[in-house]
């Protein structure tokens, strides 16, 4: 087969005017970047009386082998397209720090991608270097805040914000700012983040309008006084100046499929560091715009799907009809304990033990309400006694089972996949959103009840650094706001080893983090990291430019 830039490079693709008239979306709103791109103003957003169906796509929790969970909601959104349905899929942007790191790309694959995929991958319209470039221009005001004030009542005792980039770079972790004597700034310990994980980031795919971004803006908790009380934007007096970085990245991004389906295409936060779903700008425009909306979530649902149901419908008030979980063969064996050098062979047994990972998924969505259709990536070694099986598993457990194909067939291979959403939709829709837990319940109960209930965790264990947040969050009267649980993406637990289903594990949080811009409080369990690191062969090396063409990425 084809790889994914040669595919990509072959497709036709319509002006951005064109894809915009078939949801029916005034060409002349668009704000083009150039012939296939355009930024949609958000205030065409009327989503409170779109009656348009939301499908969120999740996952198992994933594993070296791979799942395919934005292939398959892009194939998902072909799919309904091939029925007749009027259908936009909503994604997030691709992190240059993954893409140049181990996964070469993020824009679906084979026959089921967004594009222009090069520019989707790498530059696109600029919102994440918008971020980044709002994210430090904060940190040299406040660190000329401190070199100005330094030394008088007015500085700060405790600085807060670090400094981001979209990169993997892990000697940028920790680094001591201000060195070479007094003309250089106030000698600091500080460190990067990766732009993904900036509260920027999180701010922008939350904020309902170029309002609420600025007030959020303002409440960003960037230090503590001598009094120890927070120091803000608002009080640093810039919430102005990063509003106007910010003014044209908060537009969600216009793009097409490979079956020229529309595709919003806005924000980027990883599940593991941060909450995982694309802006609520963009999926509101697809509501507004599109009769069956496709949105994805990051990583396993017990991270992405956790998130976007307890903190994303939660703040924008969104109710899902239907939650597709992406599974492979592969990964259901490995999390069975087949050696990988075996997972492409017919392994029933070890497929029914890995079906345990999938089930406590399953458990899992349902709590929230949702109808549950198991979306499997096929590939031709599966068998059909394999398949046969977990179509009887899925029905015995309330969930639907359904073959998708959308890799090498595009659209016509996914409306299996379509047909069984849209029947559940229609016969079977989603309860309304039971969340896991209340806006009044303390801080601790909330991260128990994540443990507990989605993660499986016997209990909790508070270090001491998590301890003193908690305190200063009684005291800025901050406990009604939601978690957000930084952890490893591999494991329900916080250890990246234990696979399957961990039993009777203590579930450890070090640290935590008050996001009061985001609204939410990021809760940083086991030793999980805000920079990630690149690997021994990182993708960089199979990306070229050969003739004037792109190669490497996928």
């Amino acid at each position: 087969m084809k790889s994914d830039i040669e595919i990509a490079r072959e497709i036709a693709l319509k002006p951005i005017g064109k894809i915009a008239q078939h949801i029916n979306l005034p060409e002349e709103e668009l704000m083009p970047y150039g012939k296939y791109k355009a930024k949609v103003p958000y205030q065409l957003i009327n989503a409170e009386d779109s009656k348009a169906h939301l499908i969120l796509v999740t996952a198992i929790t994933p594993t070296k082998a791979g799942i395919g969970k934005t292939t398959t909601s892009v194939g998902l959104a072909l799919g309904l397209e091939k029925l007749g349905k009027k259908t936009v899929v909503a994604l997030r942007e691709p992190s240059l720090g993954p893409c140049f790191g181990m996964k070469g790309g993020a824009a679906g694959g084979g026959y089921a991608q967004v594009l222009p995929m090069e520019d989707i991958n790498l530059h696109f319209t600029g919102d994440f270097h918008a971020i980044t470039s709002a994210h430090n221009m904060i940190s040299a005001l406040l660190d000329n805040y401190q070199f100005q004030h330094r030394n008088t009542d007015q500085q700060l005792k405790q600085i807060l914000w670090k400094r981001v980039l979209d990169v993997n770079d892990r000697s940028l972790r920790q680094i001591t700012t201000g060195l070479g004597g007094s003309g250089n700034g106030v000698v600091a310990e500080s460190g990067f983040d990766i732009t993904p994980a900036s509260e920027i980031m999180a701010i922008l795919c939350l904020a309902n309008d170029l309002d609420d971004l600025r007030a959020r803006l303002e409440r960003i908790i960037l230090g503590y006084t001598y009094d120890n009380a927070p120091f803000t934007v608002k009080d640093l007096g810039v919430s102005g100046a990063i509003t106007v970085l910010l003014k044209d990245a908060i537009h969600p991004n216009l793009v097409q499929t490979t079956e020229h389906t529309a595709s919003f295409i806005h924000g980027g936060p990883f599940a593991n560091i941060a909450h995982g779903c694309n802006s609520v700008v963009a999926t509101k425009m697809s509501l507004t715009f599109g009769d069956y909306v496709i949105t994805e979530a990051g990583f396993g649902a017990d991270l992405g799907a956790e998130k976007f149901f307890n903190i994303k419908c939660r703040q924008a008030g969104l109710q899902p009809k239907a939650t597709v979980i992406v599974v492979t063969s592969q990964a259901l064996k490995l999390h069975g304990g087949v050696d990988k050098a075996d997972i492409s062979k017919p392994h029933l047994e070890g497929l029914k033990a890995g079906l345990a990972n999938l089930e406590k998924h399953v458990a899992n969505v349902q709590s929230f309400g949702q109808s549950v259709v198991i979306g499997f990536n096929q590939y031709g070694f599966d068998t059909n006694e394999e398949m046969d099986y977990m179509r009887q598993w899925s029905e015995d457990r309330g969930a639907t089972f359904a073959i998708n194909n959308g890799f090498i067939k595009g659209g016509e291979g996914a409306t299996p996949l379509a047909q069984a959403v849209i029947d559940t939709i229609e016969k079977n829709p989603s309860k309304p959103l039971q969340l896991t837990y209340e806006n009044e319940d303390s801080i601790e109960t909330k991260i128990e009840k994540v443990a507990t209930k989605i993660y499986g965790a016997k209990e909790i264990s508070l270090g001491k650094k998590a301890h003193t947040m908690l305190k200063r969050i009684k005291k800025f009267g901050l406990e009604h706001l939601p978690i957000c649980i930084a952890k490893t993406q591999y494991s329900f637990s916080d250890d990246a080893k234990a696979l399957g289903v961990p039993k009777d594990f203590v579930f450890s949080v070090e640290d935590m983090v008050i996001n009061a811009g985001a609204g939410f409080i990021v809760v940083i369990a086991g030793s999980i990291m805000r920079m990630p690191g690149l690997p021994k062969t990182p993708q960089a090396q199979n990306i070229d430019l050969v003739n004037g063409d792109i190669v490497g990425l996928s």
